[in-house]
């Protein structure tokens, strides 16, 4: 049996500004979401289907050129 693998990647910033990381509930929907996804589409069964969630650090990632908190910064001064 081939066994689907899905990785997702996350910026390691939560979905709030007083959190540093997804929290354990939302890491356990992604996976649930990716997980039944699979099974909808390809029809792979729900226990076959290995879920990896990797968090990346800010300043391991940037957009536009430049490192990602630094392209925010930008942006925040453009639209005042």
């Amino acid at each position: 049996m081939i066994i689907p693998i899905v990785t997702i990647q996350v910026t390691r910033e939560g979905t709030t500004s007083d959190r540093q990381s997804v929290t354990a509930e939302e890491k356990a929907a992604l996976i649930k979401g990716a997980s039944e996804l699979l099974h909808n589409v390809l029809n792979k069964p729900l226990d076959a289907t290995h879920v990896i969630i990797e968090e990346i650090d800010t300043e391991n990632w940037g957009l536009g050129g430049l490192p990602a908190l630094e392209y925010r910064k930008q942006q925040a001064t453009k639209t005042k």
